[in-house]
């Protein structure tokens, strides 16, 4: 069986590594048991975290033992990387109930059942912890002059760093050795802005337990131009269906980039890269099968095959004509209100097609509006019940975001 280390390699994950030999020759050797940290700061992951879950989705397929680590207790403190100020202090109540809906979302890519995966939160012992035994036996392993060279630190400091964020990385090299300790992991695996963080227990690992561990980071998703993934017109592109529903996140993917679709193909989805390799020389309408190989397959991996065929079939109808976009985004709105009229402008926001009246005005004036197959018109043009064919309206702006309308 191919080493893992290298299908993640030619896939395109890998980043860094502290020691990219030694990494190699553990996961060619051994069953190894690694971890992953994800920091409870919202009630849903979003793409981003998607290409780890299927890094990691990887290793467990090799044969590897994923620690899907929950950050109970460093999500109260909150990871100053990549924030210009310090992160809302959030209740342990809504961090609890956002770890739980972390689990559920990583259980479709990871197999969590007995021995095969270890689910752990990491307030199970930084809430024991006694702050000044802690920073007694632990702080002395850290240098606050290197510290202060991470880029999580040093941008902050100049504008500001509290002393309880400043903590964050020790409690975070702390995890390591903790799961060393109770699982022997000896591999920590995150994006590359968590390099220094791992780094940091790596070298705690060495120096209290006298052992080797390794850090591996993976590329952040981003898209050709250097742009970061994970945001659209409406904001994040969650893997919750009910914060971006399925066929709007079939979308995301159909429009990528021609210059990145053979890139997400190798990290965002388990094709084996000989049919990826098929797409090499196709270019303009040519990529379009691949884009559409490209959406149905992480739809399908983050909300099923069902709701993958069905964005599937909406797409396809809506841009053959066909007009059904039966799995197109839907708004009901009350009859009375139909027939009352609502404003085209309103109705762009109400829908999230445009995500305010300013927004919406210019795409009525660029003609990128059109209700029910016909251009919308102006800034008065009213919406009502009169609009509706077989109780829908199909309300389109530009060329690829479609909403359903339905009378309630």
């Amino acid at each position: 069986m191919e080493n893992v280390f290298d299908t993640l390699a030619a896939r395109g994950f890998l980043e860094q590594c502290t020691h990219e030999e030694s990494a190699r020759e553990l996961l060619g050797r051994e069953k190894t048991t690694f971890y992953v940290g994800f920091d409870p700061t919202a009630d849903s992951l979003h793409v981003g975290h998607y290409l780890t879950a299927v890094a990691m989705a990887h290793m467990q397929r090799a044969g590897h033992v994923p620690i899907m680590l929950m950050g109970g207790g460093t999500g109260q403190v909150g990871d100053p990387t990549d924030k210009t100020e310090m992160r809302r202090i959030m209740p342990v109540e809504e961090i609890n109930r956002n770890a739980e809906c972390f689990k559920r979302q990583l259980s479709r890519f990871i197999d969590v059942s007995e021995g095969r995966a270890i689910l752990a939160n990491n307030a199970d012992w930084l809430l024991e912890l006694k702050y000044l035994p802690f920073i007694r036996e632990y702080g002395v392993h850290f240098s606050v002059n290197k510290m202060l060279t991470a880029d999580s630190y040093r941008t902050r400091f100049e504008r500001g760093l509290s002393f309880f964020e400043f903590n964050y990385q020790l409690l975070q090299a702390y995890d390591f050795l903790e799961l060393y300790r109770r699982h022997g992991c000896a591999l920590q695996m995150g994006g590359r802005d968590q390099w220094s963080n791992i780094i940091a227990g790596v070298e705690l690992i060495r120096r209290v337990e006298g052992a080797d561990a390794q850090g591996v980071t993976f590329k952040l998703l981003t898209r050709s131009d250097g742009q970061k993934m994970g945001k659209s017109l409406g904001g994040a592109v969650w893997l919750d269906g009910e914060k971006t529903p399925p066929y709007d996140f079939f979308q995301y993917w159909r429009n990528t980039d021609d210059a990145d679709v053979l890139r997400f193909m190798k990290l965002l989805t388990f094709l084996p890269l000989e049919q990826i390799a098929e797409y090499e020389t196709a270019s303009g309408s040519g990529l379009n099968p691949a884009k559409e190989l490209l959406a149905y397959e992480v739809t399908k991996n983050v909300h099923g095959e069902e709701e993958a065929e069905k964005a599937r079939e909406a797409a396809r109808s809506l841009f053959s004509g066909g007009g059904g976009g039966q799995g197109a985004p839907r708004t009901a709105l009350p009859k009375a209100e139909l027939d009352a009229g609502i404003g085209v402008i309103d109705l762009l926001v109400r829908t999230g097609l445009c995500k305010t009246k300013s927004e919406a005005r210019r795409a009525l004036e660029q003609g990128g509006v059109k209700i029910g197959g016909e251009r919308a018109g102006d800034f008065e043009r009213v919406v009502t019940a009169a609009d509706f064919s077989n109780g829908e309206l199909l309300l389109q702006k530009g060329k690829k975001a479609y909403h359903r309308i339905t009378a309630e």
